[in-house]
C-alpha cells in the first residue's frame, strides 16, 4: 500500500510532517511529492531540514507564475507521477494551489483524496485560497476537520466524503519542536530589542495593494513597540516596486530579517510580546500550549474563527488607523488567553494516519 503526500509551501511542510512520521511509523509506504510552490530555499529546504523530514521523492519545480499557470503546471507534472505510481490515496493540506492541483489530479485518476485541515471558510471572494479549499473539500473522500466548527461547515455543505474531526497537526508540530527551537536557534540573540512585536505579511490582497502596503509601512515605523519583521520574498518585491522598501528598512523601529526557518520562527513567537500577521497558520500556532501568544490579524476576515472566539486572535482589518489603535491597545492592555488551544491536543497526525490506513486496506 502506498500513500502520496503532495505539498509545496512552508505551512504544508509543517502541518504534514506529523502525518508523514505517523504513517511511516505504522509501516505505510509514503510517496513524498514537493510541488515547488515555495521555491526559495529559506521557505522550503530549511524547513525540511529543521523538521527532520526526509527529502521528497519528487520535486515538480513549478516555481512562481500566475494562479492558472502554477496550478496547471503542477497538474501536468503530477499526473505523470501518479499514473506511474498509482498510490491508493493522495493527501493534501490546506488551501494553496498545490492543494487544488493535487486533489483534482488524483480524483480524476480515480485515486482517493484526503484533505487535511478541511472545512475552513473565510467567505472572502477576494482570496484565491477560498476557492482552493472549497473545491478540495468537495472532491475529497476523507475530510480531516481540525475543529467541531469546521466539521459543521462540511456537514452543512453536504460534502460527498467522510468527515473526521481530528484536531490540527500544527499543534503536534509546535509541541514537538519548540524546545529544540529555543535550544538551537540563535535568531533572538541577534534581535536588537528586548521586547518586540513579531510581524509577517505576504498575502496578495495585502502586499499587492499599494495603498494597503504603504499604510502598513507607516504603521510599523510609528508603532509604540519595536518591530521584528522576517520579510517574505513577495513582500520585499512589492515594497521595492512601490518605492517604499528603503523607508521601512531605514527605520530604527523596524528590524528586517530574511525569511526565517522553522526553528527561528518558533523561537521568535515564543519570545515576542504578540504577533501581527496575515497568516492563517500563525493564528493556530500561537495557541499552542508552549507558545500562547495573541495575534492581531492583518485581514478583513479569517477562516480561523476558533482563534478569535477563544481570545487568541483579533481581526483588525487593513485600515492604518484601525491597525495603529489595535497595536496601541495590545501594547498597553493585552493579556495572554487562559483557555486551552481550540486546535487539539497534539495527536492529530496519529489520528489522521490511522484513518488513512483503515480507509485504504
Amino acid at each position: 500500500m502506498t500513500t502520496a503526500i503532495v505539498l509545496g509551501t512552508r505551512p504544508e511542510l509543517i502541518k504534514m510532517a506529523p502525518v508523514l512520521f505517523a504513517l511511516e511509523d505504522m509501516g505505510e509506504e509514503v510517496l513524498l511529492i514537493h510541488s515547488g510552490q515555495h521555491y526559495d530555499d529559506a521557505l522550503s529546504e530549511s524547513f525540511i531540514r529543521d523538521l527532520g523530514m526526509r527529502k521528497p521523492d519528487y520535486y515538480l519545480e513549478v516555481g512562481s507564475g500566475t494562479q492558472g499557470y502554477q496550478t496547471a503546471e503542477m497538474m501536468h507534472k503530477l499526473e505523470k507521477i501518479l499514473m506511474e505510481k498509482m498510490p491508493e490515496s493522495v493527501l493534501v493540506q490546506g488551501d494553496t494551489n498545490t492543494v487544488l492541483a493535487g486533489a483534482l489530479t488524483a480524483v480524476k485518476l480515480g485515486i482517493k483524496v484526503g484533505h487535511v485541515e478541511a472545512g475552513l471558510r473565510s467567505n472572502d471572494r477576494r482570496m484565491p485560497e477560498e476557492y482552493n479549499r472549497r473545491i478540495a473539500d468537495h472532491v475529497s473522500h476523507l475530510l480531516f476537520a481540525p475543529t467541531p466548527d469546521s466539521a459543521s461547515i462540511l456537514e452543512s455543505e453536504k460534502v460527498w466524503g467522510k468527515i473526521h474531526m481530528t484536531g490540527n497537526t500544527v499543534i503536534d508540530a509546535c509541541e514537538r519542536y519548540v524546545q529544540q527551537a529555543e535550544e538551537k536557534s540563535q535568531v533572538v540573540k541577534d534581535i536588537p530589542f528586548d521586547d518586540f512585536i513579531l510581524v509577517t505579511a505576504h498575502r496578495a490582497e495585502n502586499v499587492d495593494d499599494q495603498t494597503v502596503l504603504s499604510g502598513l509601512v507607516e504603521t510599523l515605523i510609528n508603532a509604540p513597540l519595536p518591530i521584528v519583521y522576517p520579510l517574505h520574498p513577495r513582500t520585499k518585491k512589492m515594497l521595492e516596486q512601490f518605492g517604499i522598501y528603503d523607508k521601512l528598512a531605514n527605520s530604527e523601529n523596524v528590524h528586517l530579517i530574511p525569511p526565517a526557518g522553522y526553528f527561528d520562527f518558533l523561537a521568535m513567537m515564543k519570545n515576542c510580546r504578540f504577533i501581527f500577521s496575515d497568516s492563517g497558520g500563525i493564528q493556530e500556532e500561537a495557541t499552542s500550549p508552549s507558545i500562547r501568544k495573541r495575534v492581531l490579524v492583518f485581514r478583513r476576515s479569517t477562516e480561523r474563527p476558533e482563534a478569535v472566539n477563544t481570545g487568541y486572535a483579533t481581526v483588525v482589518g487593513t485600515d492604518p488607523e484601525d491597525i495603529a489603535k489595535a497595536i496601541a491597545d495590545e501594547v498597553s492592555q493585552g493579556q495572554t488567553p487562559s483557555v486551552p488551544s481550540p486546535y487539539g491536543d497534539g495527536t492529530a497526525g496519529k489520528n489522521i494516519a490511522k484513518i488513512v490506513m483503515e480507509a485504504i486496506q
